[in-house]
């Protein structure tokens, strides 16, 4: 038999779900807004002291009317906040599991993808996907074979909230690690989300990527391209976490690729900087947007990353010798397009004239004493020193420095000589600025 006090207990449980079953929109907001302040962070088992041992009856209730009505929003926060109180017990897996039998996870993902529903509501169905992926490997397999990985994915991409990004980015690190059988989906995901608009999305991205990568231990083929395009952007801590996923690439198989992609980006396509040339000629207005071009921005982040490869292992930068990278760094310090392009690769190309003497020759004998005493006096503010016809010599130099490396010893493997597709991209970028160049001093004259 029960005692009287269990059999008040268990009144009150049976008012209250009589409550909640014969209460509208208002009445139940207000109960939900009541159970959200007296229950936060308790343990299953309080949470059961206070349902008289009937928890679930009141559980299977929230998630049936989350079920019924999630994809018109009503009191949707509060429904995920009192779900996500449950879940987030201490000793919870009973209400998980409960959860994720009535098609839990299906609906949070449903809500990331639904247009009308506030991005604060999607924010806590986002933490509700970190409880369930949190609690084992068996859940984030779940989420995952739910197509999870693309809704989150999405989601991130189109988020406008970065402090949700955040959290979207957290989920997808839970779902890379202990995760072995879905592991590459989510590699694959990230991957896939770096040409998104979002320069916040991508920045996440990237650093997941990174953690991704060190897990998987292979790489995808489309990492380099992918990676390498980011470096258009104009959001700096964009481009710092792509250098640093970068600066870890190249300890994998796609070195090779990676290197010779970065040296080909000094050097851009005349297709995408030459059609901009009548509007730089014809109007002065807008002369400020090639400081945006994309293109030049990949360049002088290329630039920047050479840097920073060659400084971190010499072997790199003997690798990037034979890629002719002197030759390239000379070709984007003639770039009087772009200032940045120039600076970062005239700082680059100084750290190789005082790495290797036979640089330092070739440089010298390409550039002339005037020219190399305004680089080696400060190299950094030569693009501000030099004037139109030295911008030339820059630009159609000729340097190459692989055969007096194969001379003297140095590291050499001939799989790493551009082809001959690069020599006519180099062609026609030094028309392009001969002919600016040119046109710039008939304009100067009297």
């Amino acid at each position: 038999m029960t005692s009287i006090k269990e059999q008040a207990a268990i009144s009150r449980l049976l008012s209250f779900l009589q409550d909640w079953d014969n209460s509208g929109k208002v009445a139940r907001s207000h109960i939900l807004n009541s159970f959200i302040e007296t229950n936060q962070g308790k343990t299953a088992p309080e949470l059961e002291q206070e349902f008289s041992q009937g928890a679930s009856l009141f559980l299977v209730r929230l998630t049936t009317w989350l079920r019924l009505s999630y994809m018109t929003g009503c009191c949707l926060d509060k429904l995920l906040k009192s779900i996500g109180i449950f879940l987030s017990a201490v000793s919870s897996n009973r209400y998980l599991i409960e959860f994720l039998e009535v098609g839990g996870v299906l609906t949070l993902l449903e809500i990331l993808g639904l247009e009308k529903i506030k991005e604060e509501h999607k924010k806590e169905s986002i933490k509700l996907l970190q409880l369930i992926a949190n609690s084992g490997r068996k859940y984030k397999e779940l989420i995952c074979e739910s197509y999870g990985v693309r809704s989150i994915a999405e989601f991130l991409a189109k988020s406008k909230s970065e402090e949700t990004q955040e959290e979207v980015q957290v989920l997808l690190d839970a779902l890379v690690h202990g995760n072995p059988k879905y592991q590459n989906q989510v590699y694959k995901g990230l991957i896939a989300l770096l040409p998104c608009a979002s320069p916040k999305a991508q920045q996440l991205s990237l650093q997941t990527l990174r953690t991704a990568q060190s897990i998987i231990g292979t790489t995808h083929p489309s990492i380099v391209d992918c990676v390498l395009k980011v470096l258009r952007t104009m959001h700096l801590e964009v481009q710092y976490e792509a250098i640093e996923l970068i600066k870890d690439l190249v300890n994998y198989d796609v070195r090779k690729t990676l290197l010779q992609g970065l040296v080909a980006l000094l050097i851009p396509s005349v297709k995408e900087t030459s059609k901009l040339q009548p509007k730089i000629l014809n109007d002065s207005s807008v002369l400020h947007l090639t400081a945006h071009l994309p293109v030049f921005l990949q360049q002088a982040a290329a630039a920047k990353a050479i840097g920073v490869l060659a400084r971190s292992n010499l072997s790199i930068a003997e690798e990037l010798l034979h890629l002719r990278v002197v030759h390239s760094l000379m070709a984007a310090m003639g770039n009087t397009d772009h200032s940045n392009s120039q600076r970062l690769a005239s700082l680059t190309l100084e750290y190789f004239v005082q790495m290797f003497p036979v640089v330092e020759e070739h440089v010298r004998r390409s550039m002339g004493e005037e020219l190399y005493n305004l680089f080696t006096s400060n190299a950094e503010d030569l693009y501000m020193k030099m004037d139109s016809i030295q911008a030339d010599i820059l630009a159609a130099n000729k340097v190459n420095v692989t055969k007096a490396l194969h001379d003297s010893g140095v590291y050499t493997n001939m799989s790493f000589y551009l082809g001959p597709s690069v020599n006519e991209n180099h062609l026609a970028y030094i028309t392009h600025f001969q002919k600016r160049n040119m046109e710039a001093k008939g304009e100067q004259s009297p």
